[in-house]
């Protein structure tokens, strides 16, 4: 049976893309077989040959996977903005059944997938006469949450809401990965103790800028997987 794990953030433009990414590495390069999903995925580029969603295709690039990036997410949208809004200027809105099939079908071709969220966990997909948000995503695949950070002030604020947010739901939290760390740096080594204090969240690892591989086993992160 597949495992599953759901790659959140605390807010856009923390990281969330690059952590998925060398998670996948790491299991791909120890012989895992590892799969990378996205439901929605907004501000795709547009080029001659069609709409590139970069997300999937620098998680894909980075983690030596196979696939055509427009077939690992479901809602592809050019407009860089929340995905509902993006739904609302360009059509196609996301729906669950779509969703759930085509994670189904990665699932039969991949030992475990990586499914990455969209922004933050409180993210709506379609806000019309149906209502879809992110969480709503989480829960029908029924996979536990990995929280993506980032170090920098306001990180303790950031990382204990969306905690907060997730308990609220009931959806289990695996825990929760720093970003842009810089080590000895006193407000950041305090951020992370803080967060592991208030939230009672383990801090699984801190990554530097620009660091190509995370500190973690292929192990200790499959361990994440549900």
């Amino acid at each position: 049976m597949t495992k599953g794990l759901f790659v959140t953030a605390t807010g856009t433009d923390v990281g969330k893309t690059y952590i998925t990414a060398l998670l996948l590495k790491t299991l791909r390069e120890a012989g895992y077989q590892a799969g990378y999903y996205k439901a929605a995925l907004s501000g795709a580029e547009v080029t001659a040959q069609g709409m590139v969603p970069g997300d999937a295709a620098y998680v894909c690039r980075t983690a030596g996977i196979s696939e055509n990036p427009l077939d690992v997410v479901s809602y592809c949208y050019q407009a860089a903005v929340s995905p509902h809004l993006a739904a609302r200027w360009e059509g196609n809105p996301p729906e669950l059944s779509r969703i759930q099939s085509h994670y189904q079908e990665l699932a039969r071709r991949y030992a475990c997938l990586t499914v990455e969220g969209s922004g933050g966990i409180l993210c709506p997909l379609r806000y019309d006469e149906t209502r879809l948000m992110l969480e709503d995503v989480v829960q029908l695949l029924q996979l536990p949450v990995l929280i993506v950070a980032d170090a920098k002030l306001g990180s303790i604020n950031a990382a204990g809401l969306t905690v907060a947010y997730l308990r609220q739901k009931e959806i289990p939290i695996s825990g929760i990965i720093l970003n842009r760390f810089q080590a000895g740096d006193a407000m950041e080594e305090d951020n992370r103790q803080m967060i592991v204090e208030l939230t009672g969240v383990p801090v699984l690892d801190t990554v530097g800028e620009g660091e190509q591989a995370l500190h973690l086993t292929a192990e200790e992160i499959l361990a994440l997987y549900a």
